[in-house]
């Protein structure tokens, strides 16, 4: 080869190397083509996995309608969590240290049956009432009592702090009294004030230029952007406490969610509004509710909360939830008062049909009512379930899936089967463990004021504000289900925020506050 090659001129040589070269740039061009190929068959190969593991446990699914769940599937499954659970050491430190810093930033920031009983707490104010007539030759023989309850307004008054200044003899030096730290440093408003205006706009509903009405009543002239300014102020205080609950949000293993509309000013458009979104978290097993806003209703909203979720995961039959729900690690949870309102639509559409499906859903709930009056413990609830609520599971799925076949799809029973019958594993999912909820009742709970202070105060400011206000919907929502004076906790919550150590700060939960209240009246 050599020796040809030799012998061959310049030119026979140049049209080898160019022919070497068209077939080297035509071999490579074959590679190419077969290894993209090759991705297309791997990404295919991917896509029939999915669809077949899809498939497999839509069979299972239907099979479970058809021929009944058994107890064993929700009995000791190792793939479900154990309810609750803890934060890991390592996560609960870096926090403490997010949370530390945040601490320091804020506090460097500038029907009527009878006579209701009265509380005994109250103060009382005697008023005795003596006959008219002339008593010297009478005896008092007892007395009758009446009580009513009575108020005064709220009473405004100045807190002036005098601070006394003394020199030491010698002159060495002046020393003065501490002021106390204070919620707005340089400003007027006292943390009893702040907790009045916050409470009556995110609980009482009374928006900020109503409560501006009130001041003016009382001979008190504060403009409207002062009252917003502090608002603004005392939220930002709270964020400390937030970003705690945030964190502590994303470690439960069972949370419930569900999205509610805002409206928010568009700062690009004068006088149009934006619509954005609350989505909000509860934990049920710890009482604890978070808000969250978003200006979108995508799948990337519950992101923040969400993307490293594991555990039981209870919403409604929004699609975006389902994204979420099909990560390793995550349980579905749906909700059967969902379910149930679908049927009771249908009530004109198929009366005996939609009176089926209620009468065997209203069993379910006969079960959890008995273990909610009786107090039963998670074990217990989970034995009365798969005892009794399995049995009318199994007999609604077998009749659904005979029934549905025969049912005209846009009918209004049609489309109450097929919600159904496309959530049924997550439906049945609340057996495995008796801390789970039939329902997602208790979220929409917690969303039930935001929806009352919309129609007052129509829309939020910014989405700044609409954040802010996420803030303190969150803490109030949770002061409601622990039964905690939402203004007594927050002025406690202003009046120590800035000063309590870090790794105490879950001491101002409003549950924890609660404990600590209680404890000191003992």
């Amino acid at each position: 080869m050599k020796n040809e090659l030799e012998n061959l001129s310049k030119q026979a040589l140049l049209e080898l190397l160019s022919s070497r070269d068209s077939e080297i740039n035509s071999l490579s061009q074959e590679n190419d083509s077969l290894s993209k190929e090759v991705d297309i068959l791997s990404v295919e190969k991917d896509t029939l996995l999915k669809e077949r593991e899809y498939l497999k446990a839509q069979i299972e699914m239907y099979k479970r309608m058809q021929f009944g769940q058994k107890r064993e599937r929700f009995e000791g499954n190792p793939d479900q969590m154990a309810l609750p659970f803890d934060v890991t050491a390592e996560k609960a430190s870096e926090q403490e240290e997010i949370i530390k810093e945040k601490i320091a930033y804020q506090r460097k920031r500038p029907n009527h049956k009878g006579r209701a009983k009265l509380p005994s707490h109250l103060d009382v104010e005697e008023i005795e009432i003596f006959p008219q007539e002339d008593l010297s030759e009478m005896v008092c023989i007892g007395k009758e009592i009446t009580e009513e309850l009575e108020c005064q307004p709220a009473r405004f008054y100045i807190k002036r702090y005098i601070r006394y200044k003394y020199a030491a003899k010698n002159g060495q030096g002046v020393v003065i009294g501490e002021l106390p730290e204070r919620v707005i440093d340089k400003g007027i408003p006292g943390a009893g004030l702040l907790s009045m205006i916050l409470t009556d706009k995110y609980v009482d509903h009374l928006p900020l230029y109503r409560q501006k009405q009130r001041f003016s009543r009382e001979n008190i002239q504060i403009a409207s952007s002062t009252i917003e300014g502090w608002t603004k102020e005392a939220l930002n205080k709270l964020e400390p406490l937030y970003e705690q609950l945030v964190f502590d949000t994303k470690s439960k293993g069972y949370l419930q969610v569900d999205e509610s509309p805002i409206k928010v000013l568009d700062s690009d458009k004068k006088g149009a509004t934006h619509q954005g979104y609350y989505w909000v978290y509860h934990a049920p097993l710890e009482g604890t509710v978070l808000f969250d806003y978003s200006p979108t209703r995508g799948s990337s909203a519950p992101l923040p909360i969400l993307k490293d979720f594991a555990g039981y995961l209870q919403t409604d039959g929004y699609a975006v939830y389902e994204k979420y729900a099909r990560k390793e690690g995550v349980t579905h949870l749906a909700c059967w008062a969902h379910a149930r309102r679908e049927f009771e639509k249908a009530l004109d559409n198929d009366k005996p049909k939609a009176e089926k499906a209620l009468l065997l859903i209203q069993k379910l709930y006969a079960v959890e009512r008995k273990a909610k009056e009786e107090n039963l413990s998670a074990e217990t609830i989970k034995n009365l379930r798969l005892s009794n609520s399995l049995k009318n599971i199994n007999e609604l799925g077998k009749w659904i899936f005979e029934q549905i076949k025969n049912t005209l799809p846009k009918s209004q029973i049609g489309k109450a089967m097929a919600y159904a019958n496309a959530r049924w594993d997550a439906l049945s999912a609340y057996l495995y463990d008796g801390n789970l909820q039939i329902d997602n009742n208790l979220v929409e709970n917690a969303i039930r004021p935001l929806a009352l202070g919309r129609k007052n105060y129509l829309f939020a400011g910014s989405h700044d504000a609409a954040q802010r206000a996420a803030m303190i919907y969150s803490f109030f929502a949770i002061c409601k289900k622990h039964e905690v004076n939402p203004y007594n906790w927050l002025k406690y919550t202003l009046e120590n925020i800035q000063s309590i150590n870090h790794k105490n700060l879950k001491d101002l939960y409003p549950q924890n506050y609660k404990k600590i209240t209680e404890q000191s009246k003992m």
